[in-house]
């Protein structure tokens, strides 16, 4: 597989997705295999991926555009599903980066509602993404 560059804003959305899986103090495997499988979906391969866990950076960049905030968020919310179940210390974790995307403090609560309930449903991405651009 050939090896793409990955941006510092790409392996800091790796490293949300490796702390939202621990957020629930339960790192399940198929957490784990959720992780891969956004990483394979962008084209990034497994040893690109250990490579970005084992070497993180502290970069807190967030994405510039709305839909990627959205297509950002949405990844975390189906990482929380990834086990079956939805936490309390998880759903704090997507408010906390909702906040962090800025997206409004009254907006945040439903904004996290209507991913996690999409996210459960298997809603795809792209659905979610065109919803939220025509609001």
């Amino acid at each position: 597989m050939e090896h793409i560059h990955i941006t510092k804003e790409l392996q800091t959305h790796f490293l949300r997705l490796y702390q939202m899986a621990f957020s629930d103090d339960n790192f399940d495997v198929l957490e784990l295999k959720m992780l891969y499988s956004f990483a394979q979906e962008r084209g990034v391969s497994e040893e690109q991926l250990n490579y970005i866990l084992l070497h993180p950076t502290n970069d807190n960049s967030i994405p510039e555009t709305i839909e990627l905030r959205v297509e950002y968020l949405y990844d975390l919310a189906i990482m929380i599903w990834a086990d079956g179940k939805e936490t309390l210390d998880e759903r704090n974790t997507l408010k906390k980066y909702c906040k962090r995307f800025d997206f409004l403090e009254e907006n945040i609560e439903e904004l996290t509602t209507y991913l996690l309930k999409n996210a459960k449903e298997g809603v795809k991405k792209e659905v979610i993404i065109n919803d939220l651009k025509n609001l």
